[in-house]
């Protein structure tokens, strides 16, 4: 009975690979076992082989490849051997090998372990509908298996289609999966299955054998739902005697409600999540828990330690759940976890929508005082955010980064940061709903007036500078001081004239990135002046 284990595994170099038929961008699903496959060969110092599996060329494009490679590059998860790096097993799609699977059809018809099949598309529908009316399984029924090969060879030297069947052996077969354990195939499981179509494509199943074999792959990481398939390679193993590559089916990924996993459940692209504002970092960690966890138990992992812990006994069996809200938390962490100045550059392309006060305002202007922000709009009449951001980068960037050190907290996805940054903008401050309300309060107005009195003071004193906490806190203790006013009826109407809102950062933080000047404006037109 034929064993799943290669000869002499511990011997052996660790080989895996992702091996896709793509025909648009990387899945969920399909990003896991890049992962698992990557971690795995990091973890054992083996390599990490991408093969395009393209013999579906109705459906396969090289756009479609290219769109796989961007993710999985997106993600850091950098291949050893593949179609655009060539290496020492190549070629690494599946349509320019094809060479390989009429060698090795051949071979097996020499052998008689497979025959020309010359039935129609037509008639093994019929076959299929009738076995299947009958309770019967619908497999192939054999009706070319016992044609003589010369009368086989002279069909097809005439011209009729024909495709390449395997003689499928009738017997039990066993397989060790380092996930699953032992896994039983009952006999008369499949009937003789096509090697070739009859335009001379090779199915899955034997072009991924052959793949397997030449490519010297060690190990199958792959989703459960390949299980079924396993027992049609094991027949071409054992036919051809070639070792096999262990086996490890990794559990199926469900949504919440224990179905398979659909774009309802969030099992959209790596692309549309990387639009969406979410880190690679944080889809990495959330896909290794998806039938994986670490021996501690750890689950914000960076990727040395996900390397470092990585092993297929610590693969599960059971279905795993996608829990959207779980990988919503842990990009949260990692927004507020990663250094300021790399999180603020990581956001700058989702800032572009923000208006042309990106830059810091006057109050913040210290390299070079005479430089006003009209000065900059008419030194950059396109005045785009990259334009500015161009014209005083430093200032810029020091700016930027202590706006979003303020929101990022907030912060799901990086997506969302321009509508958080939003009130730092005149072009987008506005007054929400629930703020117009609170301003109808009868302590609004007192408390605003006297705001305004003590923006005024500093205004007329240029010399006295608000940047820090404790002039903040000294400004909000004078108001309360002069109004009698204090906990949420005082600093809720100063949150309002100065960003509009009820809800958002600490003020004494805020204060400093808006500038005195814009804080009063902005008051003077919520007083109505």
């Amino acid at each position: 009975m034929p064993s799943s284990s290669p000869t002499n595994p511990e011997k052996q170099e660790v080989r895996v690979r992702y091996a896709p038929s793509p025909t648009g961008y990387l899945h969920v699903g399909g990003a896991r076992t890049v992962l698992f496959n990557w971690l795995f060969a990091k973890a054992t110092n083996g390599k990490f082989i991408l093969r395009i599996e393209d013999t579906d060329q109705a459906r396969s494009t090289r756009q479609s490849e290219q769109l796989h490679i961007e993710d999985i590059r997106g993600l850091g998860l950098i291949y050893d051997e593949g179609p655009d790096i060539g290496g020492p097993f190549g070629p690494y799609r599946q349509s320019e090998r094809l060479s390989f699977y009429a060698q090795y059809a051949k071979e097996l018809l020499d052998l008689n372990r497979a025959y020309f099949c010359f039935c129609s598309d037509e008639l093994l529908t019929q076959k299929r509908e009738t076995a299947m009316k009958l309770g019967k399984v619908p497999q192939y029924d054999g009706t070319c298996r016992d044609l003589p090969k010369e009368e086989a060879l002279m069909r097809k030297q005439a011209g009729e289609k024909a495709t390449v069947r395997f003689k499928a052996p009738v017997k039990e077969y066993k397989l060790q999966d380092a996930v699953r354990g032992e896994v039983i195939f009952q006999p008369q499981m499949v009937g003789d299955f096509v090697l070739l179509r009859n335009d001379g494509m090779p199915v899955y199943n034997f072009c991924c054998v052959v793949d397997d074999h030449l490519m010297k792959i060690s190990h199958v990481l792959r989703a459960e739902e390949h299980l079924s398939n396993t027992v049609r390679q094991m027949m071409l193993y054992e036919t051809f005697n070639w070792p096999m590559p262990v086996f490890a089916h990794c559990s199926l990924i469900v949504g919440a409600d224990k179905q398979k996993l659909s774009k309802r459940h969030g099992d959209t692209s790596v692309h549309e999540y990387i639009q969406e504002g979410f880190l690679k970092e944080a889809l990495l960690n959330f896909l290794i828990l998806l039938g994986w966890s670490a021996p501690d138990n750890k689950e914000i992992l960076n990727i040395q330690e996900m390397i470092e812990r990585f092993s297929l006994k610590r693969l599960h069996k059971p279905p795993c759940v996608f829990d959207l809200k779980k990988l919503e938390w842990m990009n949260g962490q990692y927004i507020r976890s990663l250094p300021l100045s790399e999180i603020t550059e990581r956001a700058l392309p989702f800032l572009k929508e923000l208006p042309i006060e990106s830059v810091p305002p006057e109050d913040l202007r210290d390299a070079n005082p005479t430089k006003t922000h009209e000065d900059l709009q008419d030194a950059n009449p396109t005045k785009t955010h990259e334009d500015l951001r161009d014209a005083n980068p430093t200032q810029y960037k020091e700016w930027l980064e202590k706006a979003f050190d303020t929101i990022r907290g907030q912060l799901i996805k990086l997506k969302d940061a321009p509508r958080y940054l939003s009130f730092y903008f005149n072009e987008t401050f506005k007054i929400d709903e629930e703020a117009k309300k609170i301003c109808q309060e009868p302590h609004f107005a007192l408390v605003v007036k006297a705001f305004k009195a003590e923006l005024e003071l500093i205004i007329q004193n240029p010399v006295k500078n608000l940047y820090n906490e404790e002039d903040f806190t000294t400004l909000q203790e004078s108001v309360k001081f002069k109004t009698g006013v204090m906990g949420k009826n005082l600093f809720m109407p100063i949150r309002i004239a100065m960003t509009g809102q009820t809800h958002g950062p600490e003020l004494k933080l805020v204060f400093p990135l808006l500038g005195v000047k814009k804080i009063f404006e902005r008051v003077k037109k919520i007083l109505g002046e």
